[in-house]
């Protein structure tokens, strides 16, 4: 696993202005965000398809799932908050997402 540095405040301020829907879990220090899909199938299909980048990146999300929905984390547990690899997976989940049509979360 490549060794990744914390982002420092300028730089995970400039990431959440290109995440809009992702936030910053100060508390747990984490990038989180939760999708909505049409189905099990299609909130199973995105998970399984991060599952296979993550494998890729060697970096690997918290993840709840409910039914249609998905929560996710993203955080670097070697440098105990967020790092370039979480903003990386982060836009990987944003892709895989658009691709399934979800509608936004409450």
């Amino acid at each position: 696993m490549q060794h990744q540095d914390l982002l420092d405040p300028d730089a995970l301020r400039l990431a959440l202005a290109e995440l809009p829907l992702w936030t910053l879990d100060t508390e747990r220090g984490t990038l989180t965000r939760r999708l909505r899909f049409a189905s099990f199938a299609e909130a199973f299909g995105f998970m399984a398809e991060i599952a296979l980048h993550a494998e890729r990146h060697d970096h690997h999300p918290e993840w709840f799932n409910v039914y249609n929905r998905v929560d996710v984390a993203w955080t670097s547990h070697d440098v105990q908050g967020v790092s370039a690899r979480d903003v990386v997976m982060a836009r990987l989940c944003d892709a895989a997402a658009a691709r399934r049509l979800q509608t936004p979360a409450p």
